[in-house]
């Protein structure tokens, strides 16, 4: 018997990755709400972002007063609310 697997992330480039970071480095610095689509999670998040960490790869967003720390890579589209 094969074990079942989980579906893997999806790949992008570099550009994309970049792109991806610029957004939430802006989003941070509006302070403005925004909605973050993260892969493996069927709702979307929304809230403000307080806090890139780079030494762990966290997005910090506070939605309603709970921070959620979310992995960069898991972080699949940025728009506003």
């Amino acid at each position: 018997m094969s074990k079942a697997k989980a579906p893997k992330r999806p790949t992008r480039d570099e550009f994309e990755l970049e792109d991806l970071g610029n957004q939430l480095v802006e989003a941070k610095e509006d302070g403005d709400l925004r909605t973050l689509s993260v892969w493996g999670m069927d709702d979307k998040v929304h809230g403000r972002i307080i806090e890139l960490d780079s030494r762990t790869r966290l997005v910090h967003v506070d939605e309603n007063g709970v921070t959620k720390k979310i992995p960069f890579l898991d972080i699949m589209k940025v728009s506003y609310e």
